[in-house]
């Protein structure tokens, strides 16, 4: 299913292409590192968790840190490289029998986050990395284009695939940062009534 958005190839757009990478086969120390890591940092924020804590909590050392990821920026990257083809997995397998692939996507999000409060990962991270040549800003644009493609490539229409990316983004700002629980419900009724607005026009 939509294979622009899977595949990583000569055709893929350049500004996909860092969340699309394939993650790095790892030793069984090299997964319980990226696994703690990847709770701290969405946690407690990428810049208060240093690799002593993460060695520590995955209960190795931080020479093995170092030998298996080389950097404390590149297991920043690597989380939230991991994050992403997580969502998109997640995402897409729910997409595929679905008759309503946009209102779906709102219901995966509520799903998605369930009680993770701390919000968005990629937007947390650029709060603390963005401006910087830290190699995870790719990875955060990059998931933030993925998601703008999605929509224009569910619609077919790239002005409304893009007012549908501001309204997805908003409802995860509200549902978590606002504590709103009905976000996502909200959200799918504004998606009805714009999926309906746009519906004579087509049909003109």
């Amino acid at each position: 299913m939509l294979p622009t958005l899977t595949t990583l190839d000569d055709s893929t757009p350049a500004a996909l292409r860092p969340v699309l990478q394939p993650l790095p086969t790892m030793t069984a120390a090299g997964t319980r590192l990226l696994e703690a890591a990847s709770g701290l940092f969405y946690d407690h924020g990428v810049r208060a968790v240093g690799v002593d804590t993460i060695a520590d909590t995955a209960g190795t050392t931080k020479k093995t840190l170092y030998d298996r990821f080389g950097s404390k920026d590149a297991l920043v990257a690597l989380y939230l490289l991991r994050r992403a083809h997580r969502w998109r997995e997640y995402l897409l397998s729910q997409l595929e029998d679905s008759d309503e692939p946009v209102l779906t996507v709102f219901e995966v999000l509520e799903d998605w986050m369930g009680t993770q409060r701390r919000g968005c990962a990629f937007v947390n991270a650029y709060a603390e990395l963005g401006g910087s040549d830290h190699p995870a800003v790719p990875v955060i644009r990059a998931e933030k284009a993925w998601m703008r493609t999605l929509f224009d490539t569910l619609t077919g229409d790239t002005s409304l695939g893009g007012h549908l990316h501001l309204l997805y983004e908003g409802t995860l700002v509200i549902l978590t940062a606002g504590a709103n629980p009905q976000a996502a419900a909200e959200a799918r009724r504004a998606v009805q009534s714009v999926m309906s607005a746009e519906a004579p026009a087509e049909r003109n």
